[in-house]
């Protein structure tokens, strides 16, 4: 199973981003799928998960400011980011929990990460 994340980059605060997190590979279902941030010298935190029935929790942090949405046909996650921070900024990653083709158990999968940065 591979996730790639995209849509990361530079913004001011105040902008906005949408990251983008696609899952392939042997995939027999995808239950929930969520966006991670660690910060340098920080660990890393949820910020976002979804299932597939749709439901959302958000980090106190992020709600009002974030909205995570996925496609299930496309096993597809996304993140739209608005009224962006500086303490927004950190490495996000995909996090996805998956059932593969011919598996017997659910497992945790992660992108490779995709970098934001708000400047002030």
């Amino acid at each position: 199973v591979q996730l790639v994340e995209s849509g990361g980059g530079l913004v001011q605060a105040g902008g906005s981003l949408r990251l983008s997190c696609v899952a392939s590979g042997s995939i027999f279902s995808i239950n929930a799928m969520g966006w991670y941030r660690q910060a340098p010298g920080k660990q890393r935190d949820l910020v976002a998960v979804i299932n597939s029935g749709g439901d959302a929790n958000y980090a106190d942090s992020v709600k009002g400011r974030f909205t995570i949405s996925r496609e299930n046909d496309k096993n597809t996650v996304y993140l739209q980011m608005n009224s962006l921070k500086p303490e927004d900024t950190a490495v996000y990653y995909c996090n996805a929990h998956v059932l593969i083709v011919g598996g017997d158990r659910w497992g945790d999968h992660w992108g490779q990460g995709t970098q934001v940065t708000v400047s002030s």
